[in-house]
């Protein structure tokens, strides 16, 4: 078998077997086969895309090309969930203890954040004294003992992955849906999950910026899941605003707290119990999506969710009090707000500009290598719909940075993402669509 061949194949539309992807992802993987003979097969990909059972396929080698968790002596269904990342995206700081009270174990391995998308790890990594380094055993252990853990991701991951990704950021071949989507769920096959639940976002925010993008990268990831006998769906979720009302760290877990109190922004707590419900119904909690959506907002009433949150904040090393007392967690020097020039409705907001401000502020990596500040970040005091006047907070910046050059430019980076108009804009759309095995189901 020769990689030029392989690469011909492709490249004039050909299907490849599961044993040439084999000798591909693992012959890079190795150092056998060199970048610019991957890079050609990656060009090839993006123009003439993959089959069905060439993706699962491609997902399944990568899957196999590091450690593999082993979660099969952990009780129950076990249902991961993915997020395709976004601004202000606290879900699995909410949902994984809401879904966990609701008898569905959660065994999940996140990342850090990366440019302007927050990462969990870093997230949790605001609660002092919170560990992110879990054995497998430990990691299991405490599953099967309180329903729920959160461990960051193995060195050895997906290697083939992370190795094929770092080419294709420099060969301009990372919007490819087929590698997309194969980069995605290779990570939650080798996660160990027996059934996933995907927030696909789109938006100005989001990787995928149309609708009928995110659409197509949602059905190529649930067919996936199908092929390797892991049942998936998939919800298509706005990332037009960034979710929530806060961006950062410390201040996403301080509003997953009142999130998880019933006293959470009502986007954040609506698309948390719509990816919830789907996680019971895959775990067999529940037969259908409403009762499951019953069920999970029953147990943010009565307490429940909180209550898992913080056993679950015990359990890795964090202190509870940190929970009844958000103020202790970490708090930035400085909050300076931006005030609007014009009076109005606020008609948008591009939620990539208020991400990158936000990383400007310290609270995400420009880099994989550079240093955050937990306590930096941004909340947003106004949203698409809110009538303002000149002068109004529209957001305030959190930040140990006090130097007045860095707080003026973020500051224009919060200006530049609001329009303000004067006619009072539509309900914004949070859900799109559900993907599943059956089809898309349109919610718009």
């Amino acid at each position: 078998m020769r990689t030029v061949d392989l690469i011909q194949k492709k490249r004039d539309g050909g299907e490849l077997s599961r044993e040439e992807l084999a000798f591909l992802i693992q012959g890079y993987s190795s150092g056998r086969i060199p970048d610019y003979q991957l890079s050609a097969w990656a060009m090839a990909v993006y123009f003439q895309g993959m089959t069905a059972r060439e993706t699962a396929d491609l997902t399944l080698e990568m899957a196999a090309s590091g450690d593999q968790v082993d979660l099969r002596s952990i009780q129950g269904v076990k249902v991961d969930k993915h997020s395709t990342g976004g601004v202000g995206d606290t879900t699995t700081l909410v949902l994984a203890p809401l879904v966990a009270a609701a008898g569905v174990p959660v065994a999940k391995m996140s990342g850090r954040g990366l440019g302007h998308t927050g990462g969990t790890i870093d997230k949790l990594e605001s609660i002092p004294g919170f560990k992110v380094e879990l054995t497998e055993e430990q990691f299991v252990e405490q599953v099967n003992r309180h329903g729920l853990a959160v461990m960051s991701q193995s060195g050895n991951v997906t290697p083939a992955d992370k190795k094929l990704y770092g080419l294709r950021d420099v060969t301009a071949t990372v919007n490819s849906i087929p590698l997309i989507a194969s980069s995605i769920m290779s990570k939650k096959i080798a996660s160990g999950a027996d059934a996933i639940v995907l927030d696909v976002k789109t938006g100005s925010g989001a990787f995928m910026k149309t609708l009928d993008d995110s659409i197509r990268l949602a059905e190529a990831m649930v067919a996936i899941g199908e092929e390797v006998g892991r049942e998936t769906v998939a919800v298509i979720s706005s990332m037009d605003q960034p979710l929530g009302v806060a961006v950062g760290n410390a201040l996403e877990v301080k509003l997953a707290i009142e999130t998880l109190k019933g006293e959470g922004p009502a986007d954040l707590e609506e698309l948390c119990v719509t990816l919830g419900a789907h996680m019971l119904v895959l775990g067999g909690r529940a037969l259908e999506i409403g009762e499951a959506k019953d069920m999970l907002y029953e147990i943010i009433r009565k307490g429940y969710a909180l209550k898992k949150f913080k056993e679950f904040v015990a359990a890795q090393g964090g202190s509870p009090s940190f929970i009844d007392q958000p103020s202790q967690l970490p708090t930035a020097k400085h909050v300076f707000p931006v005030e609007a020039r014009t009076a109005g409705y606020v008609a948008a907001i591009e939620a990539e500009r208020i991400g990158l401000g936000a990383m400007m502020l310290g609270a995400g990596r420009e880099t994989k290598e550079a240093s955050i500040d937990l306590a930096a970040g941004m909340l947003l005091k106004r949203k698409i719909g809110d009538l303002v006047e000149a002068g109004d907070v529209l957001v305030e910046l959190h930040t140990n940075r006090g130097e007045a050059s860095l707080v003026e430019a973020v500051r224009q980076q919060v200006l530049a993402a609001y329009t303000i108009t004067e006619a009072k804009p539509a309900e914004p759309t949070l859900m799109y669509a559900v993907v599943t095995k059956a089809g898309v189901e349109r919610l718009v």
